[in-house]
């Protein structure tokens, strides 16, 4: 027998917690003395008081824990409701630990006000491209909605593309429009250039359609962090005097498995509005490199949109 001090200490738990559990009927002292009134408790308690202590942390009132205990829950459905539980918190974790990140790259961005590197904007026209891609939609453009997306589609784009036995031509496109249904929702496209015949069937495959004046910047690192990034490339955009005109394409320049050295351009059509001077639009702009023509290659957002193997197929 253990005095209630030395049973608290073997289960780890509080004296006043097995007070409580007393109280409510849930764990009963196995003695207590008549004269004294100090509880005793025994070593095969352990087992309930392990069993209590489990289903609290699922999120169950102590009530809740009664009645399951009453009911003689085995070992093997408690080991269940276990791992359902850590499986959940997995993710609950993996969720604020992206949200950190997002907190992190906003901070960032608040950091750099005032001094953005618009210097790194190239500005440039994009060739057309041939692609498969796979669609869906986001509940919005918030980096906590698109990734839960994107990453299953561009892994379903890839099986596939394999099953038809089509070989990616390059990097993935990632590219979005507004869903038709508005409330804010965002259709997104995980595309990777191919060189194969127009279709829609399994995947769709189309010639996505040129674009006259892009800025583009390129980004290092992973998309979680691409904040700072994109917000610099606005802040080139509306320095200059142009308008956005759609969503920034996500290119892939280099994705290999550890997301902080992925490479990858934003592309952001843009136009100019009517300039009341005749000889604006042969000002160049400042801040960056102009490229007119030049081939890019196109690529992916939040997701490594290649295995290596498919890279080294590319």
């Amino acid at each position: 027998m253990f005095t209630i001090g030395d049973f608290a200490r073997h289960g780890r738990v509080s004296i006043r917690m097995l007070r409580h559990y007393d109280a409510i009927g849930l764990l009963r002292p196995a003695r207590v003395d008549p004269a004294t009134g100090y509880r005793y408790y025994s070593a095969a308690q352990l087992a309930r008081l392990n069993r209590v202590i489990a289903l609290k942390d699922l999120g169950l009132t102590l009530q809740q824990v009664q009645q399951i205990l009453d009911e003689k829950v085995t070992t093997e459905e408690l080991r269940a409701m276990l791992r359902l539980r850590r499986a959940e918190l997995e993710v609950a974790m993996a969720a604020a630990a992206a949200r950190l990140v997002q907190v992190e790259a906003r901070l960032r961005s608040i950091e750099s006000e005032g001094h953005m590197p618009t210097n790194d904007v190239v500005f440039k026209s994009i060739p057309a491209i041939r692609v498969a891609e796979l669609t869906a939609t986001a509940a919005s453009f918030d980096p906590e909605d698109i990734g839960p997306v994107i990453g299953p589609l561009y892994d379903e784009l890839f099986r596939c593309l394999d099953t038809a036995g089509v070989t990616p031509a390059g990097p993935g496109v990632a590219y979005y429009e507004d869903a038709p249904e508005g409330d804010g929702r965002i259709s997104i496209h995980a595309a990777v250039q191919v060189a194969a015949p127009l279709q829609d069937g399994a995947f769709r495959v189309r010639d996505l359609p040129p674009v006259d004046q892009a800025a583009t910047i390129v980004h290092r690192g992973s998309m979680d962090t691409v904040l700072p990034t994109a917000q610099a490339l606005a802040f080139w955009i509306d320095e200059n005097g142009y308008r956005s005109a759609g969503y920034p394409r996500e290119i892939s320049l280099e994705c290999p498995e550890n997301r902080d050295d992925w490479v990858t351009e934003l592309q952001a059509p843009v136009t100019r509005p009517r300039d009341p001077g005749p000889s604006s639009q042969d000002k160049a702009p400042t801040g960056s490199s102009f490229t007119a023509g030049q081939p890019v290659v196109t690529g992916v957002s939040g997701v490594r949109p290649m295995t290596s193997r498919q890279a080294d197929a590319a």
